[in-house]
């Protein structure tokens, strides 16, 4: 399960930005973008989460993830399409393969909020 060293990596990045800030104040959430095409599994992500960050300056915060769909691009027909991940990548119009990813591979932490003081 890639998520669990994921959720680690994030919690390292979290963790030395929170570090770097003059006010140590608790954080209430972080939020996550996370593409289609990633192969990330947000529920696994979310699990991870909750389990790595008991007894951590994370404890209190929850992990909200914004999933972004598959978005390709085919140049002979001039449009965009869903490609249907795992099944099928390639043009639904004429068939050409997926060359544009537009949308989907994404994977950053989007803003980070405070808890009420």
């Amino acid at each position: 399960m890639h998520e669990t060293d994921m959720t680690k990596a994030l919690i390292l990045t979290v963790r030395d930005w929170w570090e770097s800030q003059p006010e140590k104040r608790a954080i209430a959430k972080v939020h996550l973008t996370v593409g289609k095409f990633t192969c990330v599994e947000p529920a696994s992500l979310q699990f991870a989460f909750e389990v790595q960050t008991r007894n951590t300056f994370l404890q209190a915060a929850t992990l909200e993830i914004e999933e972004i769909p598959l978005v390709a691009f085919c140049h002979r027909c001039q449009q965009e399409y869903l490609p249907d991940i795992g099944i099928r990548y390639a043009c639904p119009t004429c068939q050409s393969p997926m060359e544009d990813i537009r949308s989907g591979r994404e994977l950053k932490i989007g803003r980070i909020e405070y808890g009420v003081e």
